[in-house]
């Protein structure tokens, strides 16, 4: 829908790059809209989801991020404790960011017209990486890495609706992640990304996409949570298409993968990092999984929004 009938009407150099962000000389400018069900889950809620998702979107592209505007969209009867709960969780948020909220909006609706809160969030930051990162930088024979288990946030928010009797609570992931990122300056980083909606399948996918190069990942490299894999075996989903909001791809030259690593691992954000793949001469295009039964296959994108109102 973005591509087919959105982007048409919205032609600029800036927004044709298609990026987290709009990057103007060493400005990054960001915008998201959250709507997650339910407002609170495990390990989070609206509010931290909100300043995250936007600081994140800063932070992939190599910048710190300085302001962020916030605006709500309220339905009438939303109890005061609950909203106020979501407000601290933005503080706390903005504050492990070091980031500043300085301007904002809040309406109101009628009864009924909004599932509970909505929250729309803008940011500003200043490129600190030399050069930026960027998908133009890749190569074949870079590394891939993430910072830790996948999937977490959209089995945290499905098990939080109770609709398939999963008694399993697992805990979001979602992190402002610039704290971290931050320390990856002096490694030579190519691209980052936080693969949210569509998981970690959809960022490689955009990566790969009509390039002169293929992505490659180890299905035994891959850190998933028992919890999540069992999940994932329960109601058939594949842990790559699942959506996260504390985890963060890292494309670097691959002598520096191992320094990468270990930075990220030393971080609390970091647990469980892992060196997953590599940009490859073969496969150009496409995104393939060397299995655990050393068979190989190609990773699709997802089709459709796997689980909808996730963030």
């Amino acid at each position: 829908m973005i591509q087919e009938r959105i982007h048409k009407y919205f032609r600029d150099p800036l927004l044709d790059r298609m990026d987290d962000a709009a990057v103007m000389d060493r400005t990054v400018f960001t915008t998201d809209s959250f709507v997650v069900n339910p407002l609170f889950f495990p390990g989070g809620d609206i509010g931290e989801l909100a300043v995250s998702g936007t600081v994140n979107d800063i932070a992939v592209m190599g910048a710190r991020p300085l302001y962020l505007s916030v605006g709500f969209i309220i339905v009438e009867g939303l109890a005061v404790d609950d909203f106020e709960k979501i407000l601290q969780s933005m503080k706390q948020a903005a504050e492990a960011s070091e980031i500043r909220i300085v301007t904002g909006d809040t309406k109101v609706v009628e009864r009924g017209k909004c599932d509970g809160i909505y929250i729309n969030t803008s940011g500003i930051g200043e490129i600190e990486f030399n050069p930026p990162p960027g998908v133009e930088r890749i190569q074949p024979g870079d590394a891939i890495l993430i910072n830790g288990p996948i999937g977490l946030h959209a089995v945290s928010v499905l098990t939080a609706r109770n609709e398939f009797g999963l008694d399993t609570e697992v805990f979001s992931d979602v992190a402002p992640l610039w704290s971290l990122i931050r320390q990856l300056k002096n490694f030579d980083i190519k691209f980052m990304r936080d693969p949210t909606r569509g998981g970690t399948a959809q960022v490689l996918n955009e990566i790969a996409s009509g390039k002169d190069f293929g992505v490659e990942i180890q299905e035994e490299a891959l850190p998933v949570t028992p919890e999540v894999n069992g999940i994932c075996e329960i109601l058939g989903f594949d842990v790559l298409h699942l959506a996260n909001e504390g985890k963060v791809i890292v494309i670097a030259a691959e002598k520096h993968a191992e320094n990468i690593l270990e930075t990220m691992e030393n971080h609390s954000l970091g647990k469980g990092a892992a060196i997953i793949g590599k940009v490859t001469e073969k496969n150009k295009g496409m995104v393939t999984l060397k299995t655990t039964a050393l068979s190989e296959r190609i990773v699709m994108p997802p089709t459709g929004e796997l689980i909808p109102r996730i963030c």
